[in-house]
């Protein structure tokens, strides 16, 4: 019997991208996509895949809270992140909240069809740059980008997301979605916390 899989992933051409890898594999059924976390939730009310390649980076969720959501009501539902942050803090929250695998977005047709088949053998899958950062167990200073540093400095001095929204340009969603990403990549508990882990990292001085 075919694998149903399932994939959500805000950018189209990722989706397209591993659906056309899956067109002619007869032991992977393609069952739909959802560009954010409420789409993916609706359509699990309606359809129970047996595998999620799932993304971090969602526009109204964070990809581990939704990882976390789906486990809790849909425990049969194996999931995989699906992303590039290949940080140490991420692969660990996606696991923590019941991913059964984790593989980078670079990774090849084999290595996707090799973590479905493994994680629906109950096992865990990760790829070989994910296995070797869990190997390690070093987690660098976080690698922020230059907007992201630029949000974390507005957030230091006190902002609130719509100020901050207002200040760089860009909506209240995109400017909550920085300050969830810093408080993932930084590991921090709260903003308190971001605050002086920046500065502890000399990310911000």
């Amino acid at each position: 019997m075919a694998t149903k899989v399932f994939i959500v992933d805000d950018h189209y051409m990722v989706i397209e991208g591993i659906r056309s890898l899956f067109t002619n594999e007869k032991s992977i059924e393609w069952t739909g996509h959802a560009t954010n976390a409420a789409s993916c939730l609706a359509f699990l009310k309606n359809q129970i895949p047996d595998i999620i390649l799932m993304d971090i980076n969602l526009p109204d969720m964070s990809g581990v809270d939704l990882c976390n959501e789906v486990h809790k009501l849909y425990p049969k539902i194996k999931i995989i992140g699906l992303s590039t942050f290949n940080q140490l803090s991420f692969i660990k929250k996606m696991i923590e909240h019941g991913a059964s695998g984790y593989v980078l977005k670079n990774a090849t047709k084999e290595e996707l069809i090799e973590a479905i088949e493994t994680v629906m053998n109950g096992e865990q899958y990760f790829s070989d740059e994910v296995s070797g950062i869990l190997v390690s167990k070093i987690d660098d200073i976080p690698t922020i980008t230059r907007r992201e540093k630029e949000v974390l400095e507005l957030i230091a001095l006190g902002l609130t997301n719509p100020e901050i929204a207002e200040k760089i340009f860009v909506s209240v969603n995109t400017a909550d979605t920085h300050r969830k990403n810093l408080l993932m990549k930084l590991e921090a508990k709260n903003t308190a916390d971001l605050v002086r882990l920046a500065f502890k990292y000399n990310i911000i001085k």
